[in-house]
């Protein structure tokens, strides 16, 4: 028996160990859990900040984005209507080189496609392709080449079809023969 009481006393000593560090170490954590209320609100406040500053950012970027889609749209289709009027325009040029009987309808024909040059020239579309100019790969496109001792390397010596550009945007690509 004598083992049995000891058996309970040790027990029992250290159930009351237990009892006594239990309160401790729960109290111990509950304190850590209870931050300062300024602090909590001050870190509150800074993270709000924040997301207020980023959502200011991102809005100013895609009001950015967005002016500069609007700006650039109008001159795109401006130059995809124009370049809808090239075949137009080399269509009257081929009808002006053929033979006509009628010299006043031959007036006729030189007077519209007059305007529509004039027309073109306000709106800033020029023809690019000139024979003799040195070939340029930005401008032309060699469909053809010559070997010819009259002419320098590298130069247009026949335009096939012109090419026509609107400032710095090419509208059409001149087709050109090439020499040398």
């Amino acid at each position: 028996m004598s083992e049995e009481k000891k058996t309970q006393a040790a027990e029992e000593v250290v159930e009351e160990v237990v009892e006594e560090t239990l309160p401790e170490a729960e109290a111990a954590p509950a304190e850590e859990v209870q931050p300062d209320p300024v602090a909590l609100l001050q870190q509150e406040l800074d993270e709000t900040k924040d997301r207020l500053m980023r959502t200011l950012a991102e809005y100013d970027n895609f009001r950015k984005r967005t002016q500069k889609e609007r700006e650039g749209l109008f001159p795109e289709a401006e130059a995809g209507v124009l370049a809808k009027f090239l075949p137009f325009m080399d269509n009257f040029e081929r009808a002006m080189q053929a033979e006509c009987a009628d010299p006043d309808f031959k007036k006729g024909m030189e007077m519209i496609y007059q305007s529509f040059t004039e027309i073109f020239a306000s709106m800033g579309v020029e023809p690019i392709g000139q024979e003799g100019e040195a070939f340029d790969p930005n401008l032309h496109n060699a469909v053809m080449h010559e070997e010819n001792p009259d002419l320098g390397e590298n130069v247009v010596s026949m335009v096939l079809q012109k090419g026509w550009k609107r400032g710095e945007k090419i509208l059409r690509y001149a087709m050109v023969k090439t020499a040398n």
